[in-house]
């Protein structure tokens, strides 16, 4: 975000709090907002938007604290503490590091043990741990579903019962049974009979095996996908880890969400895009005719990015940087198009799909690595909810018929 959307001055701060300077200023002096002189010389002081914005939804609880209430589950109306990802100033940032710099060298156990505070002594040994399942487990799964995600809600539901393990919710135990969540998803994905680490190299001898390069590319990918703050998947697994579930059911229920149209199914929809963009004007029609029918393309723009997703930049150079003439213009089509009609910037689902489409990954290959990828995360606000031992439970307010005499 550029600063001057980040940033008020005094008397648009004031304006939007509907107070005085006087009033502002006892506003910071007490701690509730953050100011810091204005750049160039300038006596004037600047105040934080997201702070002013914290106080206007304050004052409107006071107001009305049934509508506060109402819209609390709305977008950007639940606040959870939490260190894990910090989003600001159109950055991503992991454990306090900038998570795309990161997704530049590191894979997806090192990604891990960051999200996970693993200590230094255990690192080695997290991802060695001997497999849950048996092959021949993992090929009857395979076998039952063709749908590559509910492969993994069997695997899950069937190595639970097998991982007593899992019960135990201290912070080391759910790190350990965190990585036997990752391996076990691992191998049904490529129908490994033993895990192997690193992950990414794993699923690129399945699913591109003369194409090395691509190996450092679904690196990148996973990295990227690891965590988002409190997106949908994330708050689900918030929730059922606050009920003291198990890290195998706090997954699985994390793993329905991701498959909603809204959620990481838009990665899917945005691959079957690129597949039908033969042309520009084929890439202009298909988007136009989603607006007929009052649908949104999927893969293009994000709230907490208006100047665009720095995810989705690194994988759109990683997409150009596999020399495919062909899958590359389609992906060039799409988001040129995009651009014209929607005024809008490529996000993560469009990069994976970018990424699978240039670099011949399998169809399912978005929602796979967003997956993988995100599970990090999911046990990384799993451990948070254990350790706050807290109960998340929203009230509703009744608006259906009252109760009969």
């Amino acid at each position: 975000m550029s600063s001057c959307r980040r940033f008020l001055s005094a008397s648009q701060a004031a304006d939007a709090l509907g107070v005085s300077r006087p009033t502002l200023y006892a506003y910071v002096s007490r701690g509730q907002l953050r100011s810091e002189p204005s750049p160039g010389g300038s006596k004037e002081r600047r105040y934080y938007r997201e702070d002013v914005d914290r106080l206007q939804q304050a004052k409107s609880a006071r107001r009305d604290p049934q509508d506060a209430a109402a819209r609390g589950l709305h977008w950007g109306g639940a606040v959870l503490e939490s260190g894990i990802t910090l989003i600001d100033g159109g950055r991503l940032y992991y454990r306090g590091r900038d998570a795309v710099a990161l997704a530049e060298t590191l894979t997806l156990e090192e990604t891990a043990a960051r999200l996970w505070e693993t200590p230094e002594a255990d690192r080695d040994r997290l991802f060695a741990q001997p497999p849950v399942l048996t092959g021949p487990d993992i090929t009857r799964i395979n076998r039952a579903t063709g749908d590559p995600v509910g492969r993994l809600q069997i695997a899950l539901a069937i190595a639970a019962g097998a991982d007593a393990a899992a019960l135990d919710l201290r912070p080391a135990a759910v790190r350990r049974t965190g990585a036997r969540i990752v391996q076990l998803l691992a191998s049904v994905v490529t129908g490994a009979s033993v895990p192997q680490s690193p992950v990414h190299r794993m699923l690129q001898q399945t699913w591109a095996p003369r194409a090395s390069r691509a190996g450092e590319v679904i690196r990148s990918a996973l990295v990227l996908c690891a965590d988002h703050e409190l997106n949908i998947s994330a708050f689900t697994a918030r929730c059922v880890a606050s009920a003291g579930a198990s890290p195998y059911a706090v997954v699985s229920a994390a793993l329905a969400a991701l498959t909603g149209f809204k959620h990481g199914g838009a990665s899917a929809r945005a691959r079957a895009m690129l597949d039908r963009a033969r042309s520009a004007a084929d890439a202009r029609e298909d988007i136009v005719g989603q607006l007929r029918h009052g649908e949104m393309s999927p893969g293009f723009g994000h709230p907490l990015y208006p100047d665009g997703d720095p995810r989705a930049v690194l994988l759109l150079r990683l997409a150009r940087g596999a020399n495919q003439e062909s899958a590359w213009r389609s992906v060039q089509y799409v988001s040129k198009a995009a651009s014209a009609l929607l005024h809008q910037q490529p996000n993560l689902d469009f990069g994976l799909a970018a990424i699978a489409k240039t670099y011949g990954l399998p169809e399912e290959a978005p929602l796979v690595l967003f997956a993988l990828g995100r599970t990090l995360g999911w046990i990384a606000h799993a451990m948070e909810e254990y350790a706050s031992g807290q109960l998340i439970r929203p009230r509703a307010r009744y608006v259906g018929p009252p109760p009969a005499p």
